[in-house]
C-alpha cells in the first residue's frame, strides 16, 4: 500500500512542522524556572486545558485503534470514549476541588500528603513506567507502522526515532505551555482532518444512515452489547471501564498535569467540562468511519489497517496531507505529555526530595535533559513492539489489571479521613497481588472472566483487603482528627464550581444519555 501526495499534502505537513516550531520557540521565551516547565506557572486558561487534555488522549493509535476495533468487534470501543466524558464530570465535581486547593505539582505528591512517602514513590513508579513502556513507545511504534506503510521506503527504527527526538526538542525547550498551546493547534488539526475524513467515507453510503444500517451488520452498530460479547460486555462497561477510566482522567500524571497548570478551580474546571464534551465526539469520527469500512473494505488481512486504507482509497486530493498531518497531531501530542509528566515525576517525585539544594535553574536543566533521555528510551524501544506478540491486544487489559487497585484505594483514601498509611499500603500491596494472581490465571487459561469485569472484581477486592487491614490496625494507624493528612481531604470551605460548569454538565449527561438510547 503506498500513498500518492499531492504538492498540496506536502505544504499541509510542512505547514504543521513549521507552525509546531515557531509555538515551542514562542513558549521558550515565558519560561524560567521549574513550575513554569512543569505547570506552565499554573497560568492555563480553560480552552488551553480543554483542547489540551483532548488532544493528549488521542493519540495515533487511537486513530488507528478505533476504527480498527470497530471493523473487527462493532462500535463498543467507543463505550471508552464516552464514559471518559462521564469520569470527567465526576471528577469535576468530587476530586478537582480538592486538588486544585492542595497545589501539589504531581498526583503522588498528593498521596504522600494524604499517606506517606511510600505510596508517592509506588505510584510515581507505576505511572513512569506505564508512561514510558506503553503510553511514550506504544505510540511512536504505532504512528511508526503508519507512516512507514504510507511511504515503504522509511525505516521503522528511524522514523520512531525521528519522531521521539522532534517531539522532545521542543517539549524540553517550552515545557508544559509549548505542549498545551501545541496541543491547541494539533486538536484542531485533529478534529478538521478527522472530521473531513469521516464525512467522506458517509458519502460512500449517499450520506445515509438508512443505507449504513442496511449493509453494516447491525451488532457492529450497537454500544450495548451481551455478556459474552469479546469487545465491551455490559457488565464489564459498568464495572472495569469507570475504573480504568477514572485512573486514566484522575490519577494518570500525563493527564492531570494539565488540570494541575490551570490558573484557578473556574478555569481547570471548564477546561475538564470542554474536554468531557470532546470526548462525545470520537465515536462520529473514528469509530463509526471504521464500522462502515466492513462493506467497503471487506478483504482486509488485519483491522489495524483500517484506518491508512480509508486514508489512501477515500482521501480527496490535497486532503490526505491535512490528514497525516492529523496523525502527527495525535502522535506528537500524546508524546509530548508523556514525555513531559515523566520528566516531571522523575524530577520532583525521586530527584528533588535527595537534592533538595538545587537550585530553579538546576531544576530546569535537569527536566530539559531528563525529557531527552526518555524520548531516546522510548524511541529506542518502539520498534520492539513489533517482536512482541500479542501486546496491543493486551493493553487495556494491562491498565485493568494495575489501575484498578491503584484507583480503589485513591477514592476509599479521599473519601475516608478514618483510612491510615499503613492500612492502606498494604491494602494496596494485596490488591496488587490479587492483579497478578488473576493475571497470571488469565494467561493461562485459568481464568476466563473479561478483562473488564476483572477491572472491577479487583477493585471491590482491594477495598475489601484496605478496610480489613483498617479495622485490623485500629486506633493505632488512623490518623488524627485535625492532621494534615485529615485537612487534605476535609469537605468543609472548599470552593464551588460555577454555575456554568454545573449546567454544563448537565448538558454532558443529557449527550451521553442520546447516545446511548441511539446505539444502544
Amino acid at each position: 500500500m503506498t500513498l500518492q501526495l499531492h504538492e498540496l499534502d506536502y505544504y499541509a505537513i510542512a505547514a504543521y512542522f513549521l507552525v509546531t516550531i515557531a509555538i515551542g520557540a514562542w513558549a521558550t521565551r515565558a519560561h524560567s524556572n521549574a513550575d513554569e516547565l512543569f505547570l506552565a506557572g499554573r497560568s492555563l486558561g480553560p480552552v488551553a486545558v480543554g483542547f489540551s487534555l483532548f488532544a493528549s488522549n488521542i493519540s495515533s493509535d487511537t486513530l488507528i485503534g478505533l476504527p480498527g476495533a470497530a471493523y473487527s468487534t462493532g462500535i463498543s470501543a467507543a463505550n471508552y470514549e464516552w464514559m471518559a466524558s462521564l469520569v470527567l464530570v465526576f471528577s469535576m465535581f468530587w476530586v478537582l476541588p480538592i486538588l486544585m486547593r492542595a497545589r501539589v505539582t504531581t498526583m503522588p505528591e498528593l498521596m504522600e500528603r494524604r499517606f506517606d512517602s511510600r505510596m508517592r514513590k509506588y505510584l510515581s513508579a507505576i505511572t513512569l513506567f506505564l508512561s514510558i513502556v506503553l503510553d511514550t513507545a506504544g505510540t511512536l511504534y504505532a504512528g511508526a507502522l503508519v507512516l512507514t506503510t504510507l511511504a515503504p521506503g522509511l525505516s521503522l527504527s528511524q522514523t520512531a526515532l525521528v519522531l521521539a527526538l522532534f517531539t522532545a526538542a521542543y517539549t524540553a525547550a517550552g515545557g508544559l505551555r509549548a505542549v498545551v498551546y501545541t496541543d491547541v493547534m494539533q486538536a484542531v488539526v485533529l478534529l478538521f482532518g478527522a472530521g473531513l475524513l469521516a464525512w467522506t467515507i458517509f458519502g460512500q453510503f449517499d450520506h445515509s444512515w438508512a443505507n449504513v444500517m442496511a449493509r453494516v451488520p447491525a451488532s457492529h452498530l450497537s454500544l450495548i452489547r451481551p455478556l459474552d460479547d469479546p469487545g465491551v460486555p455490559w457488565l464489564g462497561l459498568i464495572t472495569g471501564l469507570p475504573i480504568v477510566g477514572f485512573y486514566y482522567w484522575t490519577m494518570n500524571q500525563y493527564i492531570i498535569q494539565r488540570v494541575l497548570g490551570a490558573r484557578d478551580l473556574p478555569a481547570s474546571s471548564r477546561g475538564a467540562l470542554f474536554a468531557a464534551g470532546l470526548k462525545l465526539l470520537p465515536l462520529f469520527l473514528m469509530t463509526l468511519p471504521g464500522a462502515m469500512a466492513i462493506p467497503l473494505l471487506p478483504h482486509l488481512q488485519h483491522p489495524d489497517q483500517v484506518w491508512p486504507e480509508l486514508v489512501v482509497r477515500y482521501a480527496p486530493l490535497g486532503l490526505a496531507g491535512l490528514i497525516i498531518a492529523g496523525l502527527l497531531a495525535a502522535l506528537m501530542s500524546t508524546c509530548s505529555a508523556t514525555l513531559n509528566s515523566a520528566a516531571t515525576l522523575l524530577t520532583v517525585d525521586f530527584i528533588e526530595p535527595r537534592r533538595p539544594h538545587l537550585s530553579q535553574r538546576q531544576l530546569t536543566t535537569l527536566g530539559r535533559l531528563l525529557t531527552v533521555a526518555i524520548a531516546l528510551i522510548a524511541g529506542i524501544w518502539a520498534p520492539q513492539i513489533q517482536h512482541f506478540q500479542g501486546l496491543w491486544s493486551y493493553l487495556q487489559q494491562v491498565f485493568a489489571y494495575v489501575a484498578s487497585p491503584l484507583v480503589a484505594m485513591f477514592i476509599f483514601g479521599l473519601a475516608s479521613p478514618r483510612l491510615g498509611a499503613m492500612a492502606a499500603w498494604r491494602g494496596l500491596a494485596s490488591g496488587h497481588v490479587a492483579s497478578a494472581l488473576l493475571f497470571i490465571g488469565a494467561r493461562m487459561g485459568w481464568v476466563t472472566i473479561h478483562f473488564t469485569v476483572i477491572g472491577g472484581v479487583l477493585f471491590v477486592i482491594t477495598l475489601l483487603f484496605t478496610w480489613l487491614w483498617m479495622r485490623h490496625l485500629g486506633e493505632t494507624d488512623r490518623p488524627a482528627a485535625q492532621s494534615p493528612a485529615g485537612r487534605l481531604i476535609d469537605r468543609q470551605g472548599l470552593a464551588s464550581l460555577p454555575v456554568d460548569v454545573r449546567w454544563g454538565a448537565g448538558v454532558v449527561l443529557i449527550g451521553i444519555a442520546a447516545l446511548l438510547w441511539a446505539f444502544h
